[in-house]
C-alpha cells in the first residue's frame, strides 16, 4: 500500500470509528434521558447508579465494536493469519499498549497507526462523555 493509500484508508476507517462512537453515544444519551423520569421515583442511589452503568455498558460496546472493525480490516486484507491474531493485534493497538510481538510490514505501518489514533480519540471522547454525564447526574441527584 502506498503512503497515500495508507492515509486515505486509515482516515476512512478512523472516520467509521468516529461515526460508530457518535451514533452510539447519542443513542446512550437518549436512553438515559428516557430513563430519568422513572429513576426519579426510585431514589437517589438508583437515580445516580443507573445512568453511570448504562453509559459504561454503551462505552464498552462502542470500544468493542471499534476493535472488531479494525480486526475485520486485518483479516479481510489478509494482513494477519486468523481472527484470534487480528483481534489481539487490534486490541493492543487500539489501546496503544502495543506489545510489539505482532508488527505490520512497512507497507502498512502508517495504516496500522490509525488504529492507535482511533483508540486514543475514542478513549478521550468516552472519558469526556462520562465526566459530562456524571457531572450532570451528580448535580441533579446529589447537589440539588
Amino acid at each position: 500500500m502506498t503512503l497515500l493509500h495508507q492515509i486515505v484508508w486509515g482516515s476512512t476507517f478512523l472516520g467509521l470509528c468516529f461515526l460508530v462512537e457518535i451514533l452510539l453515544l447519542t443513542w446512550c444519551t437518549v436512553v438515559i434521558m428516557k430513563m430519568e423520569t422513572n429513576l426519579e421515583k426510585r431514589g437517589v442511589f438508583l437515580g445516580t447508579a443507573m445512568p453511570i452503568a448504562v453509559a459504561l455498558v454503551f462505552i464498552v460496546a462502542i470500544h468493542t465494536i471499534q476493535v472488531w472493525i479494525w480486526a475485520i480490516v486485518w483479516v479481510l486484507l489478509d494482513v494477519l493469519p486468523d481472527w484470534n491474531t487480528a483481534i489481539y493485534f487490534s486490541l493492543v493497538t487500539f489501546t496503544t499498549l502495543g506489545y510489539g510481538d505482532i508488527v505490520l510490514g512497512e507497507a502498512l505501518r502508517i495504516f496500522g497507526s490509525f488504529a492507535s489514533v482511533a483508540g486514543l480519540l475514542a478513549f478521550g471522547l468516552s472519558t469526556a462523555y462520562m465526566v459530562a454525564m456524571m457531572t450532570r447526574v451528580f448535580q441533579d441527584r446529589i447537589f440539588s
